[in-house]
């Protein structure tokens, strides 16, 4: 999601993710969070940020890629070797 004020970004990861596991960029506003609950969680998001008074500007659901995937079973990106040519 991206928060409407910057300076509330760490506050609403303190609200969807007390345990400390939400992933932020300041640069773009942007909150992210895993969730398990589809897209009722995402209604109850929505509410919790409302409750605290922190406005969004955009908020999305999304399923993981391959990539996504790969970094949380192995801890890094996946990197592209270099082609050889065997011409």
């Amino acid at each position: 999601m991206v928060v409407h004020e910057r300076a509330r970004l760490p506050e609403a990861a303190g609200v969807l993710a007390p345990d400390g596991s939400a992933a932020l960029d300041e640069r773009t506003k942007r909150l992210t969070i895993s969730a398990d609950g589809g897209a009722q969680q995402l209604v109850d998001v929505v509410r919790a940020l409302g409750e605290a008074g922190i406005g969004i500007d955009d908020i999305a659901f999304r399923r993981p890629t391959l990539d996504d995937v790969f970094l949380t079973l192995t801890g890094h990106s996946a990197e592209e070797l270099p082609f050889e040519d065997d011409a």
